[in-house]
C-alpha cells in the first residue's frame, strides 16, 4: 500500500498551533502516521510497541505526573523519552513548557507545539486532519456532483453523456465537484470523499465545445470542492432484451477500497433526461437513508392486496 506525507508545517498552520521550538530541520519533516499518542507509559520508562512516528501529546494528566518529580527525575524522563526519536511533540490546554521539556528537545531536535484547545479538542483536530490528508486514495474516471445534498459519482464509457449530464444538473442548481477525473479518499472505515485534480478542479470539458470554466460561467455557487461519496450511477448504452430494475427491491453495491456504495445502473437512450432520473435518484438514495424505502413499501402493499383477492 502507497505511503502518503503531509508536511508537520502544514499541520501547524492548518490547527494554528503555537511553534515554542522548532529545528532547523522543521520545513522537512513530514507525517506519515495516522495515529496521535498520549505518552502516558512512556514517560514511566515503558517503551515496548512505541511508536516514535505519530505526534504524541502532552495534557494535564501527563503535566501533573511530570510535576510532582523532583527536577533530577523529570530531566531523566523527559530526556529518555527524546531519545527514542519522537516526531513532534504538543503540548495541550496551554500549559506551561517545563525548562527540563525545552532542554530535552533542543537536545535532540524535537518541535514542541502548544494548543490552547483541551486535550480531547486537539487530539480530535489533529486525527481528523491526518485521517483527511494521509488516507488511502485511487482516482476513477467518471464525473462527481453533488445533487440535493447526496455526493453522486457518475461512471460510463467515454462519449456516453456524463459531463453533458453534469452540465444540466449545474443549470438545475445543483453542483460540480469533479469532471473527468475524480480522486477519491477513505477518511473512515465508513466515508469515501471525492474531489477533483487541482490541474482540472472546475472545468468540464464538452466534445464540440472543448473546455468549460464552470465556476466562471455560473457562478461560485455551482462548485463544491470535496463531498462524501453516498452514490454510484453507471451510465451505458441501452440494450435491447436485457432486464433493468423496475421496482428497486434489490439494491447493488460497488465495493470501493473495502466500501460498499449503493449503486444504480441506469440505460441511456435517445429521448431520455438524464438529469431529471438522477435527480429522483439521489432523492430516493437520500429517502432510503432516511428509514424509508419506497420500493419495499410498495411490496407490502402488493402483497397485501394479493393476500386480500386470495381470501375473497
Amino acid at each position: 500500500m502507497e505511503k502518503y506525507s503531509i508536511p508537520l508545517g502544514s499541520i501547524v498552520n492548518e490547527l494554528k498551533l503555537e511553534k515554542v521550538y522548532v529545528p532547523d530541520n522543521f520545513d522537512e519533516i513530514l507525517v506519515t502516521k495516522k495515529e496521535v499518542n498520549r505518552p502516558g507509559l512512556q514517560l514511566v520508562g515503558f517503551f515496548d510497541h512505541f511508536d516514535n512516528g505519530r505526534i504524541q501529546i502532552m495534557g494535564k494528566v501527563e503535566y501533573h505526573y511530570l510535576l510532582e518529580l523532583s527536577h533530577e527525575e523529570r530531566k531523566k524522563s523527559l530526556t529518555d523519552f527524546f531519545s527514542h526519536g519522537v516526531l513532534a511533540f504538543v503540548v495541550s490546554t496551554g500549559l506551561d513548557i517545563f525548562p527540563e521539556l525545552l532542554e530535552a528537545a533542543q537536545m535532540y531536535d524535537t518541535p514542541i507545539l502548544r494548543s490552547s484547545y483541551t486535550t480531547s479538542e486537539i487530539m480530535g483536530a489533529l486525527i481528523s486532519s491526518l485521517n483527511v490528508h494521509l488516507a488511502e486514495r485511487m482516482t476513477r474516471h467518471g464525473v462527481f456532483v453533488e445533487c440535493y445534498g447526496e455526493g453522486i459519482l457518475i461512471l460510463g464509457d467515454s462519449g456516453i453523456g456524463k459531463s453533458e449530464t453534469a452540465i444540466e444538473l449545474v443549470k438545475r442548481g445543483h453542483r460540480l465537484i469533479a469532471d473527468d477525473a475524480v480522486e477519491i479518499k477513505k477518511v473512515s472505515s465508513k466515508t469515501l470523499v471525492g474531489s477533483a485534480p487541482e490541474l482540472i478542479r472546475h472545468y468540464v470539458e464538452l466534445r464540440g465545445i472543448g473546455i468549460v470554466d464552470v465556476r466562471r460561467i455560473f457562478g461560485m455557487g455551482a462548485v463544491k470542492l470535496t463531498e462524501k461519496i453516498d452514490m454510484i450511477i453507471n451510465l451505458e448504452p441501452w440494450q435491447e432484451g436485457k432486464f433493468y430494475e423496475r421496482v428497486g427491491l434489490d439494491t447493488e453495491y460497488t465495493n470501493i477500497m473495502g466500501i460498499d456504495i449503493p449503486t444504480t445502473t441506469i440505460p441511456v437512450r435517445p429521448g431520455r433526461n438524464l438529469a431529471i432520473v438522477i435527480e429522483i435518484a439521489a432523492m430516493n438514495n437520500r429517502q432510503k437513508k432516511m428509514g424509508y424505502n419506497t420500493a419495499v413499501e410498495f411490496n407490502k402493499k402488493l402483497m397485501g392486496q394479493l393476500a386480500d383477492d386470495s381470501n375473497r
